[in-house]
């Protein structure tokens, strides 16, 4: 990567998050050893599934005995619903937080008084990694309540010492009037509401009285089209993080200013690649899905989780100085693939491929269908930007043309695109939803 143009990147914990790698993977194992030991111990879910492999704490003698554990998935989360793989009692508990779940039950994830220092510490640092100090006033419009993403954001800012507004989501008129009075200069939330608050900035003329200088944005996939966009609407730096309810939350992995890819906080969340389909680990720089395992949780660590989520690890030095693995973007989940006539693809092709389409705004809704004894029917509604809208009809249908040519020539596939008038697509306050599957229903 080019160095010859060196960023501003502050660094929280420069102890460990600049730690040469053969002193952080001493420290790795120490953790993964007193972790399987505690887990065997005390979680009967883990001690039967290890017994079953027969495997015993004093087994772990290298990284790369990881391999030797078993996989913990979403299901064994719910199956021991709701506090059937904690530690501890729930007299050493300070805080319970539950992913929203689309079916079934909730996975939860409790914490101790040190889970929450940890969580503290990790988004400390992620938000340092924006060069983000205690001068800054942070808007924090993640979702509060048992999901982790607003008081993730909210533990890390006051640890920090900034002046935090939990504002939470949602009344997005107001979000832009206490932005522009309370001076806020980050910006924290989903990157699909990042774009409806820039609407409601953009509508109401306050593009020019906002101090916004960077944003942090996940819990959702998104294109480096839709960053451009977030960046050119809000005029900030937008930087991607990653976690997870399973694992702590917000604060596993986030990008420098040299935006090349997440740095995993490997010190707390030790991470591997395996292939989707058997299971069996792959080297760095391949493509697969990404296991994480809890070194230092402890009200209710996981062990090799398996996230879904398909991405690529390096562990190549970085000019931010940091040591620790990064992770790319995450390029689609193992579990959302949509197989359309015989064809693989994420719903997160298809943005990039409909983003390229000039007058196209990045709210879209992909559906599903087919009719009996028909072949699978792709419909993308896609929204207009209002200069689009405005010139009529003929540059509205030249856009849909030009929309389906973008698709079959990058994704080999036909689609039927519609271009609608701006703000059809239904707006989310959370997680955008962006694909309806007919079939499944």
């Amino acid at each position: 990567m080019p160095t010859d143009n060196p960023k501003e990147c502050m660094i929280w914990n420069r102890e460990f998050e600049t730690m040469p790698r053969a002193d952080l993977e001493k420290l790795q194992l120490q953790r993964l050893r007193e972790q399987v030991e505690r887990v065997y111990h005390t979680v009967p879910f883990y001690r039967k599934a290890l017994d079953e492999r027969g495997i015993g704490p004093g087994d772990i003698q290298s990284l790369q005995d990881l391999d030797k554990l078993p996989f913990t998935s979403k299901n064994d989360l719910r199956d021991n619903y709701p506090f059937g793989l904690l530690t501890g009692s729930l007299d050493d508990v300070v805080r319970i937080h539950a992913s929203s779940g689309t079916t079934g039950k909730p996975t939860v994830t409790c914490y101790t008084r040190k889970d929450m220092d940890i969580w503290a510490e990790v988004m400390a640092r992620t938000l340092t990694s924006g060069n983000v100090t205690r001068k800054d006033i942070v808007h924090d419009a993640y979702g509060h309540g048992l999901f982790t993403g607003g008081l993730g954001f909210l533990i890390g800012s006051e640890t920090i010492g900034c002046t935090t507004v939990p504002i939470s989501s949602g009344l997005t008129k107001r979000q832009v009037m206490l932005m522009e009075d309370f001076g806020a200069t980050v910006l924290t939330c989903t990157p699909s509401y990042a774009l409806v608050i820039a609407e409601e900035i953009i509508e109401q003329g306050r593009q020019g009285k906002m101090k916004l200088r960077c944003g942090f944005f996940g819990a959702e996939p998104w294109t480096e089209e839709m960053r451009r966009e977030i960046e050119g609407k809000l005029g900030l730096e937008a930087f991607d993080i990653y976690g997870l309810t399973e694992v702590i939350g917000p604060g596993v992995s986030v990008e420098c200013p040299y935006h090349d890819g997440l740095h995993i906080n490997e010190d707390h969340f030790l991470p591997e690649m395996i292939n989707p389909d058997t299971g069996e680990k792959i080297p760095l720089n391949e493509e697969g899905e990404l296991v994480f395992t809890t070194l230092t949780k402890e009200a209710m660590p996981v062990l090799r989780y398996r996230t879904r989520d398909r991405v690529r690890l390096t562990t190549e030095p970085c000019a931010c100085g940091r040591t620790f693995a990064r992770m790319s973007k995450v390029k689609g989940r193992t579990d959302d693939m949509l197989i359309i006539r015989g064809v693989n693809v994420f719903p997160s092709q298809i943005e990039a491929a409909l983003l390229q389409v000039p007058g196209i705004a990045p709210q879209y809704l992909i559906i599903v269908d087919r009719q009996k004894d028909k072949l699978d029917e792709l419909e993308i509604w896609i929204e207009a930007t209002e200069e689009l809208y405005a010139r009529g009809e003929y540059w509205i249908e030249e856009a849909e043309r030009k929309a389906t040519t973008e698709l079959l020539e990058t994704l080999g596939i036909s689609a039927r695109v519609k271009v609608v008038e701006p703000k059809r697509v239904e707006r989310s306050m959370g997680k955008a939803v962006r694909v309806v599957d007919k079939r499944a229903l």
